[in-house]
């Protein structure tokens, strides 16, 4: 028989404690998050659909990007047993200097679109954190202004070469002498990709607004205080250059760059040297070969050719191949600090990460940014212990088997066949 009690007061309190209310309400809700899609959840909310889309969408079916998330999901860890894991070093080296995170922020357009604070909320998290963050050519704070928010961290610049050639050698001159220390030259733009939320929603220049996104916007009053109550949207580090957002867009967007136009960068760029949507193992390896410092796999995040590879795919191949030879590093479809675990383990370097910053920012500005970094360094951390690793270094295509949902069936070879 179970023997029972009047229940004590005292006993019931000391098992239950009630959770002392936060009266901020921005950390309250940054505080309930404890996933990026939580915070995902979050930005949906506060956020007006034409810019929240912006973020979330990618390009046609979206095929691309909802392959890019599910390659990471279609994991299998292998964890190891009876190693120490009590301390764990999550810092690493890339581009000749430390990272205390294996992931950095990567470039974004139209960043303070998505919440006014921006860029400058990414720099300074990025810098707080001793992670690297990147500036788009299509970014809505300076060059300058970024390295005042982040002047003792690491600042990288992503490069579009643009029609009007001068722009873009301008660009580079401003970052080299601002000390940003590498430029990501991409190489996936030649047109747009055709982005059709931002089309359903009106976001274009100029915008063409229905009712419908009128009134969705309506409901998000914070959201028009912000972008009304601050300085004017523009592409800041093109602001010097004259012509319209239309045709600054339009310039940006080249389908004639080569790769004379790589060399001729190069020349100009005093550091570090990444090439930015790397999709196919022979353009790895004829970067490697022209002696590139770094090889980012990347398909834009899903928002330029839908159907292209998916990079996580690419990765083990292209490490085999080029690997002992310059950085290779990915990003499209991170989620997780468990899919950047997965990264390393098949020899990426280092990984960046988009969607999920601008998730933060959306969802609570520079405090938002400071919790993505913070969720995706725990499960950096935990997934690390879990597999029983202590540092980054330890971490081998022994931890990781990729599982695979599609079998991929080669072209065939036609015959060519002389005709009398």
């Amino acid at each position: 028989m179970v023997q029972r009690q009047v229940p004590k007061p005292a006993e019931i309190f000391e098992l239950m404690k009630f959770k002392k209310v936060d009266l901020n309400g921005k950390r309250r809700r940054l505080q309930s998050a404890q996933t990026i899609e939580d915070l995902r959840r979050i930005a949906k909310r506060r956020t007006p659909a034409a810019a929240f889309d912006y973020t979330d969408g990618a390009a046609e079916q979206e095929i691309s990007l909802d392959r890019a998330v599910q390659a990471f999901e279609d994991v299998e860890f292998h964890p190891a047993i009876l190693n120490d894991v009590s301390e764990v070093n999550t810092s690493t080296t890339v581009l000749g200097d430390t990272s205390a995170l294996p992931f950095g922020i990567a470039p974004t357009g139209f960043t303070r679109l998505m919440q006014t604070e921006g860029e400058i909320a990414g720099a300074g998290a990025a810098g707080a954190a001793g992670i690297p963050f990147t500036l788009s050519t299509l970014g809505t704070t300076s060059i300058e202004d970024v390295k005042a928010a982040n002047l003792h961290g690491r600042n990288w610049f992503q490069l579009y070469v643009m029609r009007q050639r001068e722009i873009s050698y301008g660009l580079v001159e401003r970052a080299a002498r601002a000390g940003y220390d590498t430029l990501f030259f991409t190489v996936d733009t030649p047109v747009a990709g055709a982005r059709l939320r931002d089309t359903r929603n009106g976001f274009s220049i100029p915008p063409q607004l229905s009712l419908g996104t009128l009134a969705n916007a309506s409901v998000r009053p914070w959201w028009w205080w912000d972008f009304l109550t601050t300085p004017k949207l523009e592409f800041a580090s093109l602001s010097r250059t004259g012509g319209t957002v239309g045709e600054l867009l339009n310039s940006a967007m080249d389908p004639s760059i080569n790769f004379a136009d790589l060399a001729e960068i190069r020349t100009m760029w005093p550091g570090k040297l990444a090439i930015k949507g790397v999709q196919t193992v022979q353009d790895a390896k004829k970067l490697t070969d022209l002696g590139v410092d770094a090889i980012l796999l990347s398909n834009h995040g899903g928002r330029q050719l839908d159907r292209a590879p998916v990079p996580f795919h690419l990765l083990p191949e292209v490490v085999r191949e080029v690997g002992a030879h310059t950085e290779v590093m990915v990003d499209t479809g991170i989620r997780n600090g468990a899919d950047i675990v997965a990264s390393l383990a098949l020899g990426a370097r280092f990984t960046l990460i988009g969607r999920a910053y601008l998730y933060g920012l959306m969802a609570g500005g520079r405090e938002g940014v400071d919790r993505t970094i913070e969720i995706l360094a725990d499960q950096v951390r935990r997934t690390m212990q879990l597999l029983q690793v202590r540092t980054v270094e330890e971490l081998n295509p022994s931890h990781v088997t990729q599982l695979t949902r599609f079998n991929r069936i080669e072209p065939a070879v036609r015959a060519v066949t002389e005709r009398p």
